[in-house]
């Protein structure tokens, strides 16, 4: 990671109080071996910030300092295999980040400072989603509440193969967990990185917007009343008005038709 990205802070969906505990425990975040898993793994960087989210309630700030995926996962601690009701079917853990917490705080996502994700959730009608990218606000105020946290989680010791999560573009070419087919959700983690780099200026420059690309943050999926974005651009610290960019991300052939 170099030490010129500005990190992003995202709160993760836990699904069980269960696994929420051991997340704590263990200052670890676990994902399934599904496209939404490989989506939050791919979409979330060394060196970001993160929160857990359950019961609609804020706990800790973590620093993700490392980023693994595990063969055989079904066998590895300390989460058990979950099976979903309305699927039947049953997922285990491979993809997981080794967090470093830096604060202490269990906080109700109805105060005001979350309001960014908030309506991200109610305008979803609930999680569905394993994780929320919130705006530098937000991350600027979770920074201030609670305790700093000087003490040290317990460590879990896995001995076991680890593999790099690829991207194939034919269906019978993918083997989960360890290679997927291409998805939209994938494109769109790759799109966000990709408009995070100097091709934003560009645009700007086409569009003749009057600022600069430091100006603006670039951040992911977003409900709003009209529908859903899947890439939301606005000013990090807007002054009596703000300005947002929408970016719609689609599989398929380009176009250039406005």
């Amino acid at each position: 990671m170099g030490n010129d990205k500005t990190p992003n802070y995202f709160l993760i969906s836990v699904s069980t109080r269960e696994n929420l505990e051991l997340c704590i425990k263990y200052a670890l975040a676990g994902f399934t071996n599904s496209i939404n898993g490989l989506w939050t793994f791919l979409d979330i960087e060394e060196g970001d910030f993160v929160s857990f989210l359950y019961g609609a309630r804020v706990r800790n700030l973590y620093r993700v300092v490392k980023k693994v995926a595990y063969k055989n996962a079904d066998k590895i601690p300390p989460w058990p295999p979950i099976t979903f009701k309305t699927s039947g079917k049953t997922y285990h853990f491979p993809f997981r980040f080794i967090l470093k917490q830096e604060r202490s705080l269990n906080e109700p996502m109805v105060r005001p400072e979350f309001s960014y994700v908030a309506e991200n959730l109610l305008l979803r009608g609930g999680y569905r989603k394993t994780h929320f990218q919130a705006d530098t606000v937000t991350f600027y105020n979770v920074s201030g509440m609670g305790e700093p946290y000087y003490g040290n989680n317990e460590s879990l010791d896995v001995d076991a193969e680890t593999f790099e999560p690829k991207i194939v573009f034919k269906k019978e070419k993918q083997n989960i967990p360890e290679k997927f087919y291409f998805k939209e959700l994938i494109l769109q983690s790759l799109v966000r990185k990709k408009l995070s780099s100097t091709i934003f200026e560009e645009i700007l420059d086409h569009f003749k917007v009057n600022y600069g690309s430091t100006d603006f943050e670039i951040l992911g999926e977003k409900a709003l009343p009209e529908g859903y974005v899947d890439i939301f651009i606005k000013l990090k610290h807007p002054v009596g008005s703000n300005r947002y960019l929408l970016v719609e991300v689609k599989t398929g052939k380009h176009s250039e038709k406005t």
